[in-house]
């Protein structure tokens, strides 16, 4: 491999780029990783205050029990890692400036780069608040598909004053592997040809797609490489691993034919989920929790006018096992209620109260436009849907126009830690992207 420091970009030696890469038997997929995203953008907001220094993003900062979600390079470099405590890290780190969420600021620099990147092609898939996929095959009025990666990098640096690495393959498979090659602010080359130099000494779970349990059932069965992964009888994996098995063959080997699906194609799912700072064990406090949740997922449910089928629910408990459990609906809704409802039915068929819980989320699947699916009532509700659905929609301007703590209903009014779902400025997740569907004022089909 040959590195240019003036541009950051890796190719092999045999370089043929434009004969593979933009050539008739291949995609061009582009996949681009912000990085230390969170970190970065506090930087580029304040950087007199942030740039160059050690610093971390972690919730409940002022009572030191926060969890530390990402952390600058500067910080990394003394020891600070994903998952450690604030204390943890402040010990590592004793000079670490940490500083609270706001997912509102981050959203806006995640729409930005996302436009960016819009601007070379409309095949964009986000995958994250912080990452994404381009196939810009059909892009050549910009450039060589290098010259276009170079062009979104730099860009992305001079307009939002973020870095980001950048993978350029013929699949989103090896695309993001790219992109995780070098780190920060690089442009990676990954061909099918290059996997076996590149790739085939490398343990299991370095592939993306398996993790920590199948990579060690994969060395029971005595496969240590991706190379032996790739080298093994398709038969004897499926027969072990299902139709995964066939996937992994197939991932080892660099073929991966998933197409890059835009963001504006409807959500398959919204969920939401939350980490409790104390272990909950009463009933009580378990649905305190769900509601909080069913009325997020539903409020984002109806801004997308959708309805859905079915209700999922995942807990954790304070070892970190996980269990998800679903039910699906005699009717599809968008109601809050009807989400509480079966989320509580869900937890006290499946969870004893007592245990202790130290994550919920509720999911809503089976999604579906509103105008597009019918909805059959019964006798007992076909006079009270309509009434619901007109305060729903009341419930919603309003807090649309004065913020989402401006109406409640009796059992969000507590001071639970849950309540701080509501707080768009402090909650999200990384892989929540429905924001990117939300039209802003002013945008139009043509931006």
């Amino acid at each position: 491999m040959v590195y240019n420091k003036s541009n950051g970009i890796r190719t092999p030696r045999r370089d043929g780029r434009c004969r593979v890469l933009n050539g008739n038997r291949s995609r061009i997929i582009l996949h681009i990783d912000m990085n230390a995203f969170y970190c970065s953008v506090h930087a580029a907001e304040e950087p007199d205050i942030y740039k160059g220094k050690p610093t971390a993003v972690a919730g409940s900062v002022e009572l030191r029990k926060g969890i530390v979600v990402t952390s600058s390079y500067e910080a990394r470099s003394r020891g600070v890692r994903t998952g450690m405590t604030v204390r943890q890290a402040t010990t590592a780190c004793p000079e670490l400036i940490v500083i609270a969420p706001n997912f509102d600021l981050y959203r806006r620099y995640s729409k930005a780069f996302m436009r960016i990147a819009g601007n070379y092609t409309p095949l964009v898939e986000a995958v994250s608040i912080d990452e994404c996929y381009l196939d810009i095959t059909g892009s050549g009025q910009f450039g060589q598909p290098l010259e276009i990666a170079e062009e979104i990098r730099r860009r992305v640096r001079a307009e939002l004053s973020l870095p980001c690495s950048i993978g350029v393959a013929p699949n989103k498979l090896l695309a993001k592997m790219a992109s995780d090659m070098r780190k920060p602010d690089a442009i990676t080359v990954l061909r099918r040809r290059d996997v076996p130099q590149l790739l085939w000494d490398k343990p299991c779970q370095t592939l993306y797609g398996i993790g920590k349990k199948t990579a060690d059932k994969l060395l029971r069965m005595n496969i240590r490489t991706i190379g032996q992964l790739a080298a093994s009888n398709e038969k004897w994996l499926v027969e072990r691993f299902g139709v995964y098995g066939s996937w992994m063959k197939r991932a080892a080997n660099g073929i991966d034919d998933s197409p890059v699906e835009p963001i504006r194609e409807a959500a398959k799912s919204i969920g939401h989920t939350t980490t409790l700072p104390a272990d909950l064990t009463t009933r009580e406090q378990y649905r305190t929790v769900l509601l909080n949740l069913a009325d997020q997922t539903t409020r984002r449910m109806r801004r997308q006018a959708m309805i859905c089928s079915t209700v999922q629910i995942t807990i954790r408990d304070p070892d970190m096992k996980t269990i998800t459990r679903a039910a699906k609906l005699d009717v599809p809704t968008d109601s809050t209620d009807d989400v509480y409802r079966e989320a509580c039915a869900l937890m006290d068929r499946h969870w004893k109260e007592g245990r202790p819980v130290r994550l919920l989320g509720v999911t809503l699947q089976g999604l579906s436009a509103k105008s597009e699916t019918p909805v059959q009532l019964d006798l007992f509700h076909y006079r009270e849907a309509p009434r619901k659905e007109e305060l729903n929609k009341v419930m919603d301007r309003l807090r649309d126009k004065y913020g989402e703590s401006a109406v409640l209903t009796a059992g969000m009014l507590s001071d639970d830690p849950s309540a701080l779902i509501r707080n768009t400025k402090v909650r999200g997740t990384s892989l929540q992207t429905d924001f990117l569907r939300e039209r802003e004022p002013g945008d139009s089909d043509d931006d």
